[in-house]
């Protein structure tokens, strides 16, 4: 536990992209099997075991430490698990070193009754940053700035592989991905690929900037509204449809009334909304959906979503992210007609005569509670990462107020050190 818990410790106070995805390097190269497989899955949301931490949190406050002391503690610190590895008593017992590998192991074998005595045992055994970093392992969400996606590009980069690479087998292996290393390594055979869909890079815009505004033509534009959701991929094949995030997250678990919803041989990218009436909801109604493992019947409607498409990289297994966007949107547009999947529509293009015509439109956005525009060269390809001078979000602009601040409460979780609610 000694080498995962100096990478997650380290990738907390390392908030540059780079020296994160060095440290993961490192590790990966360095670690042993099956541990860094199951680092790996603990940093990409895939921790084979279920451990409800705070019921057995809940069970250790009444014989372990005072439960009005950790409440009060919880409430200034804002994280279960850096509460519990700070109270926890600093006198480390012997027991050997510690491996995420025994963890699952002995997790998969005991009974549930057994999990408090377990955790109380590991935790005796650890320094604080040992059992912060077992609880996060426990938890299943490190929440230490690294994204699904970045995990697996540090894994890529390691071992001299580009990380579509990695995408291609993800979801045909399983934690701790012995397979995987193998093949990196140059132990073994590359593994099969998954016949599941997988995750292609989004092609990102850039903010519209005084001087591209300058230089721009609205003739070599399309333009469309910039709707105030979530970006989202949704990718079918083989009859399995999955929902990624921007950085590639796999986020179906927390909306299967859209993914059930969806049954196509098609890659699509789009933003994702709750929608009634055929009116775009508020993003604080989207805010109710996100990050949740299980969604109730009642939350289901709701906080009813959609998905709004606004371009296409893969149709029946044909890769279009070479076409230039022109045709990429016929082919959507005839695609979406064809097949008319629920839960979704097209973001229309709008008409713009000429630049003085698409300020006016920008400037109309707050009024028709609309984010802003965004422009898109009518010759550009899909491509991965945010290029210069081919995707453009003009948001409008922020609203500021002249006042004095009276009051301010902490704010909760991760925001417990910020007085950021008014």
């Amino acid at each position: 536990m000694k080498a995962f818990a100096t990478l997650l410790d380290r990738l907390t106070y390392t908030p540059a992209r780079n020296g994160k995805l060095t440290l993961m390097r490192n590790y990966f190269r360095t670690a042993h099997d099956p541990d860094r497989g199951f680092a790996l899955a603990a940093l990409t949301d895939g921790v084979p075991v279920s451990f409800p931490l705070r019921r057995i949190v809940s069970e250790l406050s009444r014989t372990r430490f005072d439960a009005e002391l950790f409440r009060l503690s919880r409430a200034d610190v804002g994280d279960t698990a850096e509460t519990l590895a700070l109270i926890w008593p600093d006198d480390v017992k012997p027991g050997g070193e510690l491996h995420p590998s025994d963890v699952v192991e002995s997790l998969r074998t005991a009974p549930a009754s057994s999990y408090a005595a377990l955790l109380a045992g590991w935790l005796d055994r650890l320094d604080t940053t040992g059992r912060w970093a077992l609880l996060k392992f426990l938890g299943g969400a490190p929440r230490v700035g690294v994204s699904a996606r970045l995990a697996k590009q540090a894994v890529a980069d390691a071992f001299g592989v580009g990380v579509d690479d990695i995408e291609e087998l993800w979801h045909g292996l399983e934690a701790p991905y012995l397979p995987l290393f193998a093949w990196l390594e140059g132990k073994a055979e590359r593994p099969e690929e998954t016949s599941s869909p997988i995750f292609r890079p989004l092609m990102l815009a850039h903010p519209l900037e005084d001087g591209d505004w300058e230089t721009l033509s609205p003739d070599d534009f399309a333009a469309e509204w910039k709707w105030d959701g979530i970006r989202v991929q949704v990718a079918g094949r083989n009859g399995i449809t999955r929902l990624f995030s921007r950085t590639g997250d796999d986020i179906g678990q927390s909306f299967p009334d859209l993914v059930s919803a969806f049954s196509f041989e098609a890659i699509l990218d789009g933003e994702l909304l709750v929608m009634r009436d055929g009116e775009v909801a508020p993003f604080s109604d989207l805010q109710q959906r996100l990050n949740r493992k299980s969604v109730t019947r009642s939350m289901l409607a709701k906080y009813p979503v959609h998905v709004r498409f606004y371009d296409v990289l893969e149709i029946a297994g044909e890769d279009l992210r070479g076409l230039p966007f022109t045709e990429r949107r016929g082919r959507l547009e005839a695609w979406h007609a064809r097949h008319r999947p629920p839960r979704s529509d097209l973001s229309g293009l709008l008409d713009v005569a000429d630049k003085d015509a698409l300020r006016a439109m920008w400037e109309g956005t707050r009024s028709d509670g609309i984010e802003g525009l965004m422009l898109k060269r009518l010759e550009s390809p899909y491509l991965a990462g945010r290029p210069k001078g081919h995707w453009y979000k003009w948001k409008r602009a922020a609203l500021t107020a002249d006042c004095v601040l009276l009051y301010a409460p902490r704010g909760a979780g991760k925001r417990s050190s910020f007085y950021s609610d008014y």
